[in-house]
């Protein structure tokens, strides 16, 4: 009988432990950090086909986003599926892309460390060659890092932070590309 009893205990203590750890893992799921795929090539060689990120969610509560962040939203344009990008401009800058480069407030942005130098960046169908626009409150432009194969803000405009999803903050599959991903123009902190 002593057997059984500890036995008894034993299991309850586990389910309880299994049962807490899986509530935790589902609040921290839903209200903090969620995995996402990448999906494509819009952000290589940034990111790859099949990698994994781990993005943080409380930034879109706090509207917190900045430029050169990386971002995971509902496409504008494919309802079903999330999209990722890098953010180029927020609420009240002005936006103008021109002979292969990217200018912000009437200076070109250094995407140097981000973006292989023989990168261009050509207009679409919203943004157009040497037409500046002035991003409206509530809305971001974002950018592919693969300027030729990114469906982005260049051709549907800007983007609705309400779409967005979270900002990027770790890519932990392949597990032998871990890293944290560094803004390349400032460093957030969780």
């Amino acid at each position: 009988m002593f057997i059984i009893r500890k036995i008894y205990y034993f299991l309850l203590d586990t389910i309880q432990t299994i049962l807490i750890v899986a509530s935790v893992l589902m609040i921290l799921y839903a209200f903090v950090i969620q995995p996402n795929e990448v999906s494509g090539l819009s952000m290589y060689p940034t990111f790859k086909d099949h990698d994994y990120l781990l993005s943080y969610l409380l930034d879109v509560k706090f509207d917190k986003y900045k430029k050169g962040d990386v971002v995971v939203f509902h496409s504008p344009v494919e309802l079903d599926k999330l999209y990722i990008k890098r953010v180029i401009a927020t609420p009240g800058d002005t936006i103008m892309v021109q002979n292969g480069k990217v200018f912000l407030n009437g200076s070109q942005l250094d995407e140097s460390l981000y973006l292989s130098p023989d990168v261009e960046t050509h207009g679409g169908a919203f943004l157009q060659e040497g037409l500046p626009k002035t991003i409206p409150t509530g809305t971001i432009v974002v950018m592919g890092d693969n300027r030729p194969n990114s469906s982005d803000s260049r051709e549907w405009g800007f983007l609705d932070k309400s779409r967005v999803v979270g900002r990027s903050v770790v890519r932990f599959f392949p597990f032998n590309t871990f890293h944290l991903i560094h803004n390349p123009y400032t460093e957030h902190k969780l």
